[in-house]
C-alpha cells in the first residue's frame, strides 16, 4: 500500500513538474543495477556468494528435509497413528519453523552486506553522475525506480557501469 502512495504521489509531482521537465535534459538510471553490474558489483557478488555459500547450502538441506517431512506426512499419516502422526507433524513444524528463520536472517545479511557495499560506492556513484550529467548535457537524472516508462535513448544505466568501471580502473 506504501509503494502506491509512493508511486502516486512521484507520479503526481511529475505531471506537476512536466512544464519544466519539457524544457530540461532528463536521463534515467538504475542505480543499483549500475552499481551491481559494474565490475566491482560483480566481483563482490562473487565474493558474498563465496564467503555464503555454506550458510546457503546448510538452508537449501534444512528446507529439503522439511519438505521430505511434509511429503511423510501427506503420503504415510493416515496409515500412522496418532502419536506418530503428531510427532511428525511436530518434528515437521520445527525444521520449517528453523528453515524460516535462518533463512531470514541469511536475507537480512545479504542484505545488509549490499547496503554496505552501496555506500561504499557512494562517491564513485556520485563522481560518474556528475560526469553522466556533463558528457548528455543534463539538467536531472532520476532513477528508475520512480519512472514507469522511459524511452531507450534517456536510459543511461550502460553509460554509468561504463564510467564506474573506467573509474575502478584508473583508481580514482
Amino acid at each position: 500500500m506504501n509503494g502506491i502512495k509512493q508511486v502516486t504521489a512521484v507520479m503526481m509531482l511529475l505531471l506537476a513538474a512536466m512544464p519544466v521537465l519539457a524544457e530540461n535534459r532528463i536521463g534515467v538510471v538504475n542505480l543499483r543495477e549500475a552499481v551491481f553490474s559494474s565490475d566491482a558489483g560483480s566481483e563482490f557478488g562473487d565474493v558474498i556468494q563465496g564467503e555464503l555459500k555454506k550458510e546457503q547450502e546448510s538452508i537449501k538441506a534444512l528446507e529439503d528435509e522439511a519438505k521430505e517431512l511434509q511429503k511423510r506426512l501427506k503420503t504415510d499419516g493416515s496409515m500412522m497413528n496418532e502419536s506418530e502422526r503428531s510427532d511428525l507433524e511436530s518434528k515437521f513444524q520445527q525444521k520449517a519453523r528453523e528453515y524460516q528463520q535462518r533463512r531470514a536472517r541469511f536475507e537480512q545479511a545479504v542484505n545488509q552486506r549490499q547496503q554496505q557495499f552501496l555506500q561504499q560506492s557512494r562517491p564513485a556513484v556520485d563522481a560518474a553522475m556528475e560526469k553522466l550529467l556533463e558528457q548528455h548535457d543534463l539538467d536531472l537524472i532520476i532513477p528508475a525506480e520512480a519512472v514507469i516508462y522511459v524511452k531507450p535513448d534517456l536510459d543511461l544505466t550502460d553509460d554509468m557501469i561504463e564510467l564506474l568501471n573506467a573509474q575502478a580502473e584508473s583508481g580514482s
